[in-house]
Parts: structure tokens; sequence; C-alpha cells
């Protein structure tokens, strides 16, 4: 049975899955060859993903592969009722809501994980997580798994290092036609769609700090300049630092850059990337924001805890003022701004990275008995077929080497 928060949104979540339907050519047509082949026939999925309508477009096409579907959300306040209904409608089953506390968002992914699920499908580590400690009961039902998130990989990367990991999982986040595209051209723009349409604030003539210019900083970064910022970047790795230096960006600690900051973002990966210390540098009128995986790289618990008083400013602001008098405002709770207060990625942009889902999961539910390794890269004929049928959609050829030229390469 179902756990949504109300049945009768289902015309506006429709009207948002065809849209995206429309727009994603790559899925359109694995759903047609799914609805041929049945990939997924006697297979239960058990996907956790940002709960909006491409995602559930992800899931139509899974289940018209045969997939019995159980669906919730990664994140609480990403989440849309409508789409949630709009899936129970078409006879999938959904267990999450928009503002789910702490104790039901984690009852509808233990609820999720009570149906013997074959496949998983995780963003950003948590039906994982929940598997290998409160429902180990139903791991042996599990044949593997995909992750699509940098953050879900590291703790992935973690489990198998200490050779925690009970079954294979694909890391699709790290497949080209993912973090090339997703991470970088889809946060870029989703991000400063969210900042926009939250703030109403201009952005031009503004100093952007972003943490972290792994491929979701690059994007972010890339757009606030293209959109007038001066950007500063803050990093750990010196030859990302480097990177950042000379893609034309200034690089500095973030003690430094909390000075000067009027946007900051976040999007590492890591916690306590802004701390205390650094809230008590920052100017009147400081905008915050994460665009990574959890809510723990602003330090939101210690904020309200030195706060002198706090409150909603507008929609998804909330505004903190500090002992020494300064107020700082933080968007959508420090969670993904890019979803919490927006749409997420672009339709196109998720069209290529859940086809890359869509054919990971059909690639272990075909191999996923033979594996041996519990980390498994996407295949590579997985990688190319999607950028074939992506640029075949985009309208576009390129060339292809002669008999001559194979023979020169393989000499």
């Amino acid at each position: 049975m179902s756990q949504i928060r109300d049945i009768e949104l289902s015309p506006s979540g429709e009207h948002k899955i065809e849209w995206v339907r429309r727009n994603c050519p790559l899925l359109r047509s694995l759903e047609q060859e799914f609805l041929e082949t049945k990939p997924f026939a006697g297979k239960r999925i058990a996907l956790s993903i940002h709960l909006e309508a491409k995602t559930a477009y992800l899931c139509k096409v899974l289940a018209a592969g045969g997939a019995e579907m159980y669906i919730t959300g990664s994140n609480p306040l990403s989440t849309q009722d409508d789409v949630a209904a709009a899936l129970v409608k078409a006879g999938l089953n959904v267990y999450a809501w928009y503002g789910a506390t702490d104790e039901e968002y984690n009852a509808h992914i233990s609820e999720v994980l009570s149906h013997k699920a074959n496949i998983i499908i995780d963003d950003g580590g948590d039906l994982v997580h929940m598997l290998h400690t409160s429902k180990r009961e139903q791991l042996q039902y599990v044949i593997g798994g995909c992750e699509e998130t940098t953050t879900g990989i590291i703790r992935l990367q973690a489990m198998a290092s200490a050779g925690q990991l009970e079954f294979p999982m694909v890391l699709v986040n790290n497949a080209d036609c993912k973090h090339l595209f997703d991470n970088r051209y889809g946060t870029g723009q989703s991000v400063w769609d969210g900042i926009n349409r939250t703030t109403n604030l201009i952005v031009a003539g503004k100093i952007v700090v972003v943490a972290g210019y792994g491929w979701c900083g690059k994007g972010v970064s890339m757009r606030a300049k293209a959109l007038g910022a001066r950007v500063i970047v803050t990093e750990i790795d010196p030859v990302k630092a480097i990177e950042a230096v000379m893609d034309g960006f200034e690089v500095m600690p973030m003690k430094q850059a909390a000075k000067q900051g009027d946007f900051f973002v976040t999007v590492t990966g890591c916690a306590g990337v802004i701390d205390e210390d650094d809230f008590m540098e920052m100017k009147e009128g400081a905008i915050l924001c994460n665009a990574g995986h959890f809510d723990v790289e602003i330090d939101m618990k210690r904020l309200r805890e030195i706060a002198v008083s706090s409150g909603e400013m507008r929609k998804n602001i909330m505004g903190y003022k500090l002992p020494h008098g300064v107020t700082i405002y933080v968007l959508a709770e420090g969670r993904l701004v890019n979803l919490a207060a927006g749409d997420g990625h672009p339709a196109e942009i998720m069209d290529m990275s859940f086809a890359i889902q869509a054919l990971s999961a059909r690639y272990l539910a075909e191999h996923g008995k033979e594996l041996k390794e519990k980390i498994i890269d996407v295949p590579k004929e997985v990688d190319m077929e999607v950028a074939r049928r992506k640029l075949s959609f985009l309208g576009k050829e390129i060339d292809v080497l002669t008999e001559y030229q194979k023979n020169y390469l393989n000499r």
C-alpha cells in the first residue's frame, strides 16, 4: 500500500511527467524497447532518487520493462507530491511525501526495502546503507545496484574498502555520459535556476564563492561567470585548484573567501565546509546554499545554535542574525538548492543520466549473478550506446575510421 500525500494531486503530476517524456528521446526509445523485450520481467526494483517528474519517467520506463517498482525520494524537500500521486495512479508503489520528518523519511526507505528487491537504484547511498544495517534480512534477494552521485560513490568505496559491501554496485556517476553532462551542465544550470527564482536578486557584479571544483563545481562556476559574477573557488585538491586558476577563477581558503562572498555555493560531498568561523567572517546579507547531496556542507546545526534570532525572509530563505549583528541567509535549509528550491536538472540532461541508469539496471538483470567485483564501472558499451543515441537525437553525425586508419592506429 503506497504512502503519499494525496492521490487527487495526480493530474498535475501527469502533466509534468508528460512534458518530461516529450523532451527525453533517449528514455522514450528505451521505453519502447523495454515494452517489447521485458528485461526486468519478474524483477523488483527499489529506487531512491529525488522524486520529481524526470525520476518518475525513469520509473515508468523501468516498469515498462516488466519491473515491479518500489519508489521513495532521496531528499524530503525534493519530493513533489503531485508526481508521487501520478505514479501511484499509474500502478507503481510509492512511499514519499514533501517535507517528511527524519522518522518518516527513514520509514519510507524501510518500506521500500521490505519487498525483496532484486535491483537497487540509489542516490546518495541511503538504500544501500539501510540494507547493510537494519534491513540485512533483505540482502539475500539483491542482485546488485546502481549509484548516481559522487557522495554515494564515496560511501560505497569506503564500504568496499572495509569489506562490508555485500553486492555489486555500478558507479553510474563515473560514466562519461553522466558526470561530463549531468554534473557539469545540469548542476551549473539548475543551481542558478534555484538561486535566482528563490532570491530574485541579481548575480552580475556579485562575488560568488564556490566550494569544490569537481565537475559540479566547474559547472556552477562557469554559469556564475556567465551571469556576470566574479568567482572565487575554494579547494583541498591542488590539481583542481590549478584547474580553477587556469579557468580564470581566483582560488583561496574558505576563511579568506568568507569575508568577500555575496553568494556561497557548496558542492563538495564533504561535511563542515562552511563552519562557525566562516559565518562570523561573512558580511551583511551574504547568501548561502548547498548543491551537495546531504545537508552537512553548511554547518546548519551550529548556525542555528549561535544565531541570536532567525526567521523566514521569503519562501525557502531563512535569515540568521549572528551575535555581532550581521544577518546571513540560507536557502532551502542547506539542502540541495536545485531540487529543494527548484525543479532540478533540465530534462534533456537527465535523459542521458537516466538512460545510463536504465541500461545499467538492464546490465545487472542480465549479468548481475556473474559479477565478482563489488564496485563496477558502467560498461563502456553502455556509455557509448547512450552517446551515439544522444548524438543521433541531436541531429549530428561524426566521422568513422577507415580501414586504413584502423590499421594505422593498431599497428
